[in-house]
């Protein structure tokens, strides 16, 4: 692997964000523009990933965190879900040693029982052979949905409740972050939504609550280690306050 944030300026190396998530958008509005099938927009999209995770691994980023389907996605039409799930299968087969090279431990979030009986598995299998790694924890938000995750906390924090565990005065923000799917690792610093459009699509509603957000009119099949690492750049230049002055 090459030297870690090489490409990046001084500012940026020192104001790397934590924890880095990304919406990718934009793969079928990519083909249908060139006259192709939208499946090959997600096809595409595959490249782009890899380059992101690598550009993300090199600069040093802990957590990268990849909106790849959502649980909407699931209303899609069946047979760009299946070819959706058949590339999500490939890719966690394939990348395995790339990853590894790249020293990235492997995570997901979602409602993953949802997911195909193929994929489910050879997620738990990529994962445990990343298992060991210490460099960038990527996340992967599978049939993921913001609201869905915020109802299961709380869900859970009555549950506790009603059984006597914590009393209702003891919920508090730190509680409730502890019952998400994401209570292992950090919030995001910055997010990044590819193909320009300005929404949130219920991804990570409570994570982003201080996420520096840039949106880029670049469609995800063209986002590649520039595009990342122009983020970056762009993140450092900016001055967080977090409510102050």
């Amino acid at each position: 692997m090459t030297a870690p944030a090489a490409q990046l300026s001084p500012v940026a190396r020192d104001e790397l964000p934590t924890h880095v998530a990304i919406i990718l958008d934009g793969n079928g509005r990519w083909a249908k523009a060139r006259g192709l099938p939208r499946v090959e927009g997600h096809r595409r999209g595959v490249d782009s990933a890899r380059a992101v995770i690598r550009a993300a691994a090199q600069a040093g980023v802990k957590y990268l965190t990849l909106y790849t389907f959502s649980a909407e996605n699931w209303n899609r039409p069946q047979d760009e879900v299946a070819t959706i799930m058949r590339y999500l299968t490939v890719y966690l087969k394939r990348e395995c040693p790339v990853l590894n090279e790249n020293h990235v431990r492997l995570e997901a979030i979602g409602q993953i029982h949802r997911l195909p009986d193929d994929v489910r598995n050879q997620l738990n299998k990529t994962r445990a052979a990343l298992a060991h790694n210490q460099g960038m924890t990527l996340i992967l938000a599978l049939s993921y949905s913001s609201r869905a995750e915020i109802v299961d906390a709380a869900r859970a924090l009555a549950q506790k409740v009603r059984e006597g565990a914590m009393e209702p005065g003891e919920i508090d923000e730190a509680a409730f972050a502890h019952h998400l799917h994401t209570r292992h690792v950090p919030d995001p610093d910055l997010l990044i939504r590819t193909s320009g459009e300005m929404r949130l699509s219920n991804f990570l509603l409570w994570q982003l609550s201080y996420a520096e957000l840039l949106v880029t009119p670049v469609a995800w099949p063209e986002f590649k280690a520039k595009e990342f690492r122009a983020a970056l750049e762009e993140y450092a230049r900016r001055h967080r306050r977090f409510g102050g002055v």
